[in-house]
């Protein structure tokens, strides 16, 4: 049970703050009581509903980029000497005689003193709101005062006898620490709480692979199982459903405790064993400590797991290679069983090439120009993507071939703001015949980067003389529209779209990049907007033949979507009222 009593000791030093007469220590107490007609004005307000906070002591995390405050579900506690008085009434102090503590009903005073912290959960209604919603806001260490207004504390009928009907309360708080509590499914099925925090601010994504410790025993404490370097990829089968969910919210070196209902646990096989590999699910709710040690980044580079990177290094610093790059690097190629098909560079000599100049496989050289200086990573790519080698036979169109590559360093092409205009222009018309010659071979990917680097080369023309700008308006354009044709050819109907769009924004009326948005748009079942672009193409150019066709191919299109509707439909009430 909260107890609460009336402060007889008073501190003997004092200090003013924000034209408040307060007490060193934790007992604040008005010079006078004129004073609390002043406290409501005082620190900033939270919320709209009346509630001010004043900081006494800034928080550790203050000046820390995380400035991480407790949320809903979090187990706050504050410091021991938690105080509070009623505005121009009593002073108080709560305190505890039972593990649990509920400030909402406080039926007793005591003058007893108390060295335990007090604790509660936030945001389920284990004190009145106003605290709830002070506290957070507060950081770890910090010290602050609270007003609180008498809707957010015990309203018209207060709490007699010492907190008379619509009374404001204030309290001097000290945030301790907070314990973070997750629903991490919504469903109530997979709760975490976090015992030590990590280091750093990422966490693993999907497909990842994660290295960790953990321990898993059922609500009688009866051992499951128990691992010590457990190794695996996010989402994988073989491991415990709760496991892989939490682990993608955790830091490096993260230690936190899981509450798990049966449908996420780990499961047992018909005799009664632990089986991950099992589809029968344990009948029993489980606790797992779990620790994340660290994780190995892996990377879909293609979007669809035909080229995939795994860092086995970080590299240094933010940049990568890009178009134009002088790369060293060192790679061994490998099929599935092992055998070397290709190996260039040494520590000694690396191997050196200009990026996007096919110089090495596709597959690869995207990988490549991912990674920064310094990296490791182990690299997949599947037949599709290796040029010669998937075309000539020599890697079966179902294998892949597995590069162990280190990025030793690259230099970049000089950069467009160190050229001035005539060195611009040149720049940008020699990319855009590079791109046009990838285009006509099909390589549309290669194609799509030179367009874009020739772009950027004009893309700021403010100190371009009018004919020059009128030229590099031009070359713009035309760079714009190549890349979106390459993007139709990708597949990447958005970035399409998103070039046609920038096109537009000079010349409304041009009749490819209106073409070629209807296109995008076709592709993502916008038929609206593809309609509205191809009849403005129409009326613009009412006798082009692609134009035609594309307004006949949009129709069908719409026609076959609408029958398709119509059939899920009839589908659902046939299920619902058959």
């Amino acid at each position: 049970m909260v107890e609460r009593k009336i402060l007889t000791e008073r501190n003997k030093r004092r200090e003013t703050n924000n034209g408040l007469s307060c007490w060193f220590g934790w007992g604040w107490q008005a010079e006078d009581r004129e004073t609390d007609s002043r406290l409501s004005n005082w620190g900033m307000e939270i919320g709209k509903q009346g509630l001010r906070k004043l900081i006494l002591r800034k928080g550790t995390n203050y000046y820390h980029y995380s400035c991480q405050s407790p949320s809903q579900g979090d187990e706050v506690q504050l410091q021991v000497h938690f105080r509070g008085w009623v505005k121009g009434g009593a002073t108080l102090e709560y305190e505890s005689s039972t593990h649990h503590q509920n400030i909402r009903n406080i039926t007793n005073w005591t003058t007893s003193s108390t060295t335990t912290p007090l604790c509660f959960k936030l945001g389920q209604c284990e004190v009145i709101k106003g605290l709830d919603e002070g506290v957070a806001t507060m950081q770890k260490g910090e010290r602050a005062v609270f007003s609180i207004p008498p809707n957010l504390a015990y309203g018209e009928l207060g709490s007699p006898p010492f907190i008379p009907p619509s009374s404001t309360l204030f309290f001097d708080i000290e945030l301790l620490s907070w314990t973070t509590i997750r629903d991490l499914t919504g469903d109530g099925g997979l709760f975490k709480k976090i015992t030590r925090d990590g280091h750093g601010w990422a966490t693993p994504r999907d497909a990842d692979q994660v290295l960790v410790n953990y321990e898993a025993r059922l609500e009688n404490g009866t051992l499951v199982t128990k691992s010590e370097g457990a190794e695996f990829h996010i989402g994988d089968a073989c491991i415990c459903p709760a496991i892989s969910i939490a682990v993608k919210t955790m830091r490096r070196g993260e230690v936190a405790e899981l509450a798990v209902k049966f449908l996420y646990g780990f499961k047992e096989d018909v005799n009664g064993t632990t089986n991950t590999e099992s589809c029968i699910s344990s009948a029993s709710n489980m606790a797992i400590q779990l620790e994340l040690i660290s994780w190995k980044s892996v990377i879909d580079i293609t979007g669809d797991r035909k080229v995939v990177k795994k860092i086995i290094k970080a590299g240094e610093g933010f940049d990568c290679p890009n178009e134009g790059s002088l790369v060293k690097v060192i790679y061994i190629g490998k099929l599935d069983d092992g055998s070397v098909m290709e190996r260039k560079g040494s520590e000694e000599e690396p191997f050196v090439f200009v990026s996007l100049q096919e110089q090495i496989n596709e597959g690869l050289e995207r990988a490549i120009i991912t990674m920064k200086k310094g990296e490791q990573a182990l690299v997949t790519v599947d037949a599709e993507y290796l040029g010669s080698y998937g075309a000539s036979g020599l890697v079966s169109a179902s294998s892949a071939l597995h590069y162990e590559v280190q990025l030793i360093d690259f230099t970049k092409e000089k950069p467009y703001w160190k050229m001035d205009t005539h060195e611009k222009m040149e720049a940008c018309e020699r990319k855009k015949h590079n791109g046009n010659l990838l285009f006509k071979a099909g390589k549309y990917w290669r194609a799509s980067k030179k367009y874009e680097k020739a772009a950027n080369y004009v893309d700021f023309d403010h100190s371009f003389t009018k004919d020059e700008k009128r030229a590099a308006d031009s070359l713009r354009l035309s760079c714009n529209l190549n890349n979106a044709a390459c993007k139709l050819k990708l597949g990447e109907y958005h970035e399409a779209s998103r070039l046609c769009t920038k096109v537009l924004e000079i010349d409304p009326f041009n009749v490819k990049a209106l073409y070629r948005r209807s296109q995008a748009y076709k592709q993502v079942s916008e038929f609206e907007k593809a309609e509205a672009d191809i009849k403005t193409a129409l009326t613009i150019a009412p006798n082009n033949r692609d134009v035609k066709l594309e307004h006949k191919e949009l129709k069908d299109k719409q026609r076959e979507y609408t029958r398709y509707q119509s059939e899920i439909f009839s589908t659902m009430f046939a299920r619902i009222y058959g």
